[in-house]
């Protein structure tokens, strides 16, 4: 196994950024980590040689003078952006066609974005000293501030245009946008008022928690399905220090990607001892999304503030759950490690398990399901209230099992091979496998399965599907480590996807072939 932090570098960039209170301006200094500065760390760019680039930051450890969290969060932000921005650049061109199909939809998700942006920094300003979550928003949004000043500050510097604030707000939001941009997208009149269903796109991953026979290991796995336009990787760590007394933590470490103040993913290793992530749920039932409303928190708002307030896993949906914006609906797992103890015991609360939809945030412990050996998780809610809400009953009735909670090909795929893994090794298999050839579940669909790939589809190929899996356990985990692989799966002789085939798909800055390894991904920086 390979150590990406230790055996590769590759366009190493080191900075440190201060904050001059009396000019009201960073200071930034490149080439160089100063554990004395305002935020510190390094983006070591090797996407080409690995399928990852690896950035770490530390900020609020300055021992010259005690800065403000705010400044903190800004200064984090800021470095980011400086040491990413050409990855920025890429990233929002290279998903800003997958997206936005229809330019009728700009303007009006423009003027969303906008009305959200401006709500959510009022409320911080009349509720920040009376409520925890609005004072942790307003850190959010100055790490935002941040990462926008910083990619411009570098954008000066290369003599380029920089990124718009509407860029950096779509970066972040483009899981939402899933969910935004057909919402808002007019309608033509031959289409208004003929049904109240739609047909979303694929689903967005593949995950399974796992636990041994006899409590000897917890084993926790993620594998992300999108547009392969959208494989610029950053594995990243950070480690704030955060003054305020409700934080549960400042550290976290997870796979992300360039502009993007969350994961998407989702698969986060959090300093309080939680481990979350996630598959998303199609709404068919359009009709809920009357709903939106851009007086509201975005999902990855949401999962930010939940991560670094929530000290378990049911504080963590009570504090998801306020403000739903209902977008980038899906279902989430979060894993309390601290209530579980190898070999002896798993107490109630270890998996917590939250569904949203517009409307709606419904969340249950699920602790017994661990005990019993496996959660499995495949874009089909399970609660029974989300799941009819949501139009899945409807479909299973017109479409048949492909849409059954317990009938669908993963699940089956996943209920007949989950008791075959044992360690790591066997977690990446099944969350690599695809074998649609010759499994009888797949139906000869090259995305009816664990690891999808619609490159390969005989009739209307494109290429998306699987394309990463993360996975640790409970010992790695605890040190926020973990094993990462980036790019569709080879597993049983498929050939490695190249975009060769696929040109005409924008995909600057994005290796040609994709044929890398698992690299073990872990903190490395150091505090003073």
């Amino acid at each position: 196994m390979f150590d990406l932090t230790l055996c590769i570098t590759f366009h190493l960039q080191e900075a440190t950024v201060y904050w001059d209170a009396a000019q009201k301006s960073v200071i930034l200094r490149t080439g160089v980590i100063e554990t004395d500065g305002g935020a510190y760390g390094y983006f070591n760019d090797t996407l080409l040689l690995s399928g990852w680039g690896i950035l770490e930051i530390c900020a609020g450890y300055g021992r010259i003078t005690p800065q403000e969290d705010e400044t903190t969060f800004f200064l984090a932000g800021y470095l980011e952006g400086y040491l990413t921005a050409g990855q920025m650049f890429n990233h929002y061109s290279n998903m800003y066609p997958h997206l936005i199909k229809d330019e009728k939809v700009l303007n009006p998700l423009k003027r969303f974005l906008s009305k959200q942006d401006q709500w959510s920094r009022e409320q911080v300003k009349l509720r920040r000293n009376s409520d925890p979550l609005w004072k942790h928003l307003g850190l959010l949004l100055a790490q935002l501030d941040g990462l926008h000043a910083g990619a411009a500050q570098w954008a000066k510097s290369e003599h380029r245009e920089p990124l718009s604030a509407f860029a950096v707000q779509f970066l972040n939001g483009i899981g939402d946008l899933l969910d935004l941009v057909p919402a808002l997208t007019p309608r033509s009149n031959s289409s208004t008022g003929t049904s109240t269903f739609r047909m979303p796109g694929m689903g967005h991953c593949t995950a399974l928690i796992k636990v041994l026979p006899g409590f000897e290991n917890l084993l926790f796995g993620h594998s992300s399905w999108f547009t392969y336009a959208a494989t610029m990787r950053i594995y990243k760590h950070w480690d704030f220090r955060v003054s305020d007394k409700h934080t549960a933590t400042g550290k976290m470490s997870f796979s992300s990607y360039p502009g993007f103040l969350m994961s998407l993913d989702d698969f986060y290793l959090l300093g309080s001892g939680l481990l979350m992530t996630q598959t998303s749920i199609g709404v068919f039932n359009a009709s809920v999304f009357s709903q939106l409303s851009p007086h509201s928190l975005l999902a990855w708002q949401r999962v930010r503030l939940a991560n670094s307030l929530a000290h378990s896993g049911e504080e963590w949906a009570h504090i998801f759950s306020k403000y739903n914006s209902g977008t980038y609906n899906s279902q989430y797992m979060v894993v309390d490690l601290r209530r579980v103890s190898l070999g002896h015991s798993i107490r109630n609360g270890a998996l917590t398990v939250v569904e949203q939809i517009p409307g709606k945030v419904m969340h249950s412990d699920q602790t017994q399901a661990l005990r019993r050996g496996y959660w499995p998780s495949y874009n089909i809610p399970f609660h029974a209230e989300i799941y009819n809400l949501s139009g899945y009953g409807v479909m299973w009735k017109r479409y048949g099992a492909d849409f059954s909670y317990d009938l669908c090909p993963r699940a089956k795929i996943l209920r007949r091979d989950q008791a075959k893994v044992s360690d790591l090794k066997s977690l990446k298999h099944i969350m690599r496998y695809n074998n649609y050839r010759r499994d009888l579940y797949s139906k000869g669909h090259p995305c009816k399965t664990i690891c999808c790939r619609n490159d390969l589809r005989p009739r209307r190929p494109h290429p998306g599907g699987c394309y990463d899996t993360k996975v640790t356990d409970y010992q790695m985990a605890l040190q926020l480590a973990a094993e990462a692989i980036s790019g569709p799966t080879t597993q049983g002789g498929l050939r490695p996807f190249s975009w060769q085939l696929f040109n005409l798909t924008t995909h600057h800055g994005l290796p040609h072939t994709y044929n890398f390894p698992f690299f073990t991904m872990r903190p490395t920086l150091r505090r003073p």
